[in-house]
């Protein structure tokens, strides 16, 4: 898998909204910070975020556009872009959506994200 086959696994495994399709694509050690401002440290803390986010959000879908490379070698990449995610909050559609950063590590010919930073998108 390239980083940029990681990218669009990545992006139909949280369109999924099932834990069991991120977790192999997450590292042990990851550090994932949403846009509200929560820090979530280790695999097991991104994955009560993550479900708690699945639980809340309804026929979510997400997607990841204007990726930028700022870094790419054979073990770390990493990369800007932008988010958008739309579905259904306590029966009424809700959308978001922002800017992030993403650190990629590739132990044993395989890609995990180590570090994801969301924000809001500049005004």
């Amino acid at each position: 898998m390239t980083p940029e086959e990681f990218i669009r696994a990545y992006e139909k495994a949280l369109a999924s909204q099932d834990w069991s399709r991120v977790e192999p694509l997450v590292h042990n050690d990851a550090c994932v910070t949403f846009s509200s401002g929560t820090v979530h440290k280790g695999r097991d803390a991104v994955k009560a975020a993550f479900e708690k986010n699945f639980s809340l959000i309804k026929d979510e879908e997400y997607s990841i556009t204007n990726v930028h490379w700022v870094v790419k070698s054979e073990t770390t990449a990493v990369y800007l872009f932008d988010f958008q995610w739309s579905g259904i909050i306590k029966d009424k559609p809700a959308s978001g959506g922002g800017r992030g950063t993403s650190v990629l590590v590739n132990e044993n010919n395989r890609w995990h994200l180590l570090v994801e930073h969301l924000g809001p998108k500049p005004p």
